[in-house]
């Protein structure tokens, strides 16, 4: 698990593959987790500011935009003071990021008398790698600094000059190795102002920040694609408030957490979080497009566009790399080319592969992008071959991973630390482990190639693959099935054992359509239970498991796109009312949370504690917790396009607590298409007069 960030509020700002975490005061101190990051590497470990020799007392701090904040502090203990709460002296820092960082500075005087004020600006850099703060390692030693008539140059400690930084300054500051002093006097009822500017130096060059000092900050690239996002967002109305802000602040995550590549600027793809995870993630990347389809479909197609791109051709123990394999995390290199290619690539994941040809599947059966899919149906096919050549290892019919050499992931579903696949009375499970809610995206990837095999005019192939699903869900409901517990295995261990905890994993199975009719009731009151249930949300392990840890990362904690995926999995077999028990306690915890649902959270007992506890070290926002709310909203609606077939399953089941909810302009077949519930009332507009239009749930089982 991450270090915890330092106590107390923090800001955290994101753009694109920069984010920046400070202080409520603006001030990135030494010594923590904080820092302006790009690239993966910490450009600025310290930047502090003092007037008169203090900092001054925080106020305020506030973020309008993802890359934008404004930090109001005033200056104790200053003369002239202007009655006895405080001091004339107000001091505003406007911070903004974008390929570097730009920070106006002002002070304003609202007392009678002229201030003398000395402004000291203090810095540094350590060059450290995003993996090492995470991990708690030393920074090692300080940048090496050099000062000029340009500004102060940092580069990481020996000189290399591929990676670097240049801090500029307005104005006629004393520049010295770790800080920038001003001296000022700022007249009665005036201000005075400075603005500072950081530049990131990559592979040896020298990038230009969007938001330079003296330019209009309107007129900034992420100011202008911030725009266009939010006015591409559907608009959500409802007379719940607390779904309708978690929705629109998880709208606006997800656009804050997109990536562009600039040597392919119309494809988007999302970093899985901040702070920890500023990067591609393949598993992460793809159910976090799957769940915003109802907002922006365009963020699924740059998704499998951008892996296919990097899906795997060689074997190499290495990286884990295998022919037709899904990557598991990009990560990008310091000194290395722009483009998202300019770095290293680790493939050691299990799921994202039949992740991979779900959301193909998934984007036909919108309709969406029908030219672009077809183009990457090779890529499907040759995912599909390494789960019959690489993933099922022992020819048992089972997906299973075991890593290459003991320096890759020990564990490589979503639960991925090295704790978090245990058997009920502890003991933890050895590889090979085939996980139950792998099986159930291979059996969903298995039923998308054979609807794409339907519309292609091949019935044999169809039938291939439906009959190799079918074999799955089979034998699947044999072997993963504890009759004597009454729920699903987490996984089969290397003696093909199962390992018998009571986890959240079934869910996953409920959504894949994988689970016999006759399971799923006895799976809805197992998630629902005391054990796993703490009334926020469905623990990653229940609390009579050995070995539970409601502040693990995985072994009992409450993670949001797990509780969408399960209540979405019993909505989908007719569960309603354990649906809305999930959704109601997942947007009350987001309440608490400031309507923004955080990577996760403590499975601790809503009884006791009146209000969910987070973990100091989950990410916000995180992609598939930003866009968990989407999938809720889809859930609530029973939206279930199947445009290739020309129909559209619509059959809302609300929650009593929502009483009118009104979804414009949801991405369907190329248009945008308006969904309005009140009570038991229905419409729909803007669906092409050819769809039919069917008021029912769609069947379960996704073969039928």
């Amino acid at each position: 698990m991450p270090p915890p960030l330092r106590p107390g509020p923090l800001v955290t700002l994101v753009e694109g593959v920069a984010f920046a975490i400070s202080e409520a005061s603006g001030d990135i101190l030494p010594d923590a987790a904080e820092g302006l990051f790009y690239r993966s590497s910490r450009l600025l470990s310290t930047f502090q500011l003092l007037v008169n020799g203090t900092a001054p007392e925080p106020l305020s701090a506030l973020s309008d935009e993802p890359f934008t904040a404004t930090f109001v502090g005033r200056v104790r203990g200053a003369a002239p003071a202007t009655d006895a709460a405080g001091t004339a002296l107000v001091v505003v820092r406007r911070r903004y990021l974008g390929q570097g960082l730009r920070e106006d500075l002002v002070i304003r005087n609202y007392g009678d008398e002229a201030a003398y004020c000395e402004v000291e600006v203090r810095f540094a850099a350590d060059f450290a790698d995003l993996a090492d703060v995470r991990d708690g390692r030393a920074a090692g030693p300080p940048a090496t600094v050099t000062v000029d008539e340009r500004g102060v140059h940092f580069s990481p400690h020996g000189g290399d000059r591929r990676r670097g930084a240049l801090l500029e300054s307005c104005g006629e500051p004393i520049l010295e190795a770790d800080r920038a002093r001003f001296e000022t006097i700022v007249p009665a009822r005036g201000e005075w102002q400075t603005c500072l500017q950081l530049s990131p130096v990559i592979g040896g060059e020298e990038l230009v920040p969007r938001y330079r000092c003296g330019d209009p900050v309107e007129r900034s690239t992420p100011a202008e694609r911030w725009q266009k996002w939010r006015r591409g967002l559907p608009v959500v109305e409802t007379d719940h408030e607390g779904l309708r802000r978690t929705v629109a602040r998880g709208g606006d995550d997800l656009g804050a957490l997109r990536i562009f590549d600039p040597e392919r600027p119309e494809r988007t793809v999302v970093a899985a979080g901040v702070p920890w995870a500023m990067t591609v993630y393949g598993r992460d990347s793809l159910l976090t497009g799957w769940m915003a389809l109802l907002l922006d479909p365009d963020l699924a197609l740059g998704v499998v566009e951008t892996l296919a791109r990097f899906q795997g051709t060689d074997v190499d123990p290495r990286t884990e790399e295998e022919p037709g394999r899904i990557l598991h995390e990009l990560r990008f290199g310091a000194t290395s080319p722009l483009s998202l290619g300019g770095g290293t690539i680790s493939y050691c994941s299990v799921d994202a592969t039949p992740l991979f040809v779900m959301l193909l599947g998934e984007l036909r059966r919108w309709g969406l992008a029908p030219e672009a899919v077809d183009r990457l149906m090779p890529h499907a096919d040759r995912a599909l071959a390494w789960i019959d050549d690489f993933g099922d290892r022992d020819g048992d019919g089972y997906v299973e991973y075991q890593r290459a050499t003991d320096r890759g992931l020990l564990h490589q579903g979503w639960k991925d630390t090295p704790d978090a696949i245990r058997f009920g009375d502890g003991r933890l499970a050895r590889p090979a482990i085939a996980l139950c809610e792998v099986q159930g995206y291979v059996y969903a990837a298995w039923l998308a190639r054979a609807h794409f095999a339907e519309e292609a005019g091949d019935p044999a192939l169809a039938t291939s693959y439906r009959t190799r699903a079918a074999d799955l869900r089979t034998r699947f409901n044999r072997d993963f099935w504890l009759e004597d517990r009454g729920w699903l295995a987490v996984g089969l261990d290397v003696d093909k054992d199962p390992i018998d905890a009571l986890a959240s994993n079934m869910g996953h199975c409920l959504w894949t359509g994988i689970l016999d009719e006759d399971k799923a009731a006895l799976v809805a009151e197992r998630l629902l239970s005391p054990e796993l249930f703490s009334g926020w949300g469905v623990r990653t392990r229940a609390s009579s498991m050995a070995a539970f840890n409601p502040l693990s990362y995985h072994s009992g904690s409450v993670w949001p796109h797990d509780n969408a995926i399960a209540a979405a999995g019993l909505m989908r077999y007719g569960h309603v009312e354990a649906a809305h028990r999930l959704i109601l306690a997942q947007l009350e915890a987001a309440r608490a949370f400031g309507f923004r649902l955080p990577e996760l959270f403590s499975g601790l007992e809503r009884a006791e504690f009146g209000a969910p506890i987070g973990i100091p070290s989950a990410c916000a926002p995180q992609a598939w917790s930003a866009a968990a709310p989407l999938l809720l909203l889809r859930t609530m609606l029973r939206l279930e396009p199947w445009m290739p077939q020309r129909k559209l399953w619509l059959a809302p089941a609300l929650p009593p607590e929502i009483g009118h909810l009104r979804i414009e302009r949801i991405p369907l077949l190329g248009g945008r298409v308006t969904v309005d519930v009140d009570g038991d009332a229905v419409k729909i507009e803007g669906l092409p007069p050819d769809i039919e239009l069917l008021d029912a749930p769609r069947a379960p089982l996704t073969s039928r």
